[in-house]
């Protein structure tokens, strides 16, 4: 699947004063806080400490409902270890987010948005393409950007062991 990079790279490297400076979450520009499913307000950065995947999908995005079978396995082979996934649905109906977490067995923190593209957070993050995936280490950098299967579970390992 062709997925547009160019807009995504900039949250790698925002220039600033002459010398390139990483994404981090705590920037406020790159800030979330949304809804859980139970209606608490679950920020981004709260998350800080522990190696993220934060992940952009909806339930009528079938490549996001393929990668989410292929999470459960990472999230179950992590979570106890300082691995987090944080899901922002861009679903506009809150019934078909909560079925599809439903059906794929989701146990990891899954917040919504429901403006689709006109999103605040899709916006604040360059998303042009879903699934949108950005993989962020303890210090709370994004460090990757849309990498999956060995590749991303090579790279959760090395970051936990940091």
């Amino acid at each position: 699947m062709m997925r547009s990079i160019l807009p995504v790279l900039a949250l790698l490297c925002m220039v600033t004063v002459g010398r390139a400076q990483v994404a981090n979450i705590a920037d406020p520009r790159l800030q979330i806080e949304l809804p859980t499913v139970k209606g608490d307000k679950i920020s981004l950065s709260s998350l800080k400490g522990k190696v993220i995947l934060l992940d952009f999908w909806a339930s009528w995005c079938m490549p996001c409902r393929s990668a989410n079978r292929k999470l459960v396995k990472l999230y179950d082979k992590y979570k106890t270890k300082g691995f987090e996934i944080y899901s922002v649905s861009l679903d506009d109906e809150k019934a078909d987010w909560e079925k599809a977490i439903r059906q794929d067995k989701i146990s990891w923190l899954q917040v919504n948005e429901p403006t689709v593209w006109g999103a605040e957070s899709a916006r604040r993050w360059n998303i042009s393409a879903l699934p949108t995936t950005f993989l962020i280490n303890k210090k709370g950098d994004v460090v990757a950007i849309n990498i999956e299967g060995k590749e991303l579970d090579k790279e959760i390992t090395r970051l936990l062991a940091e």
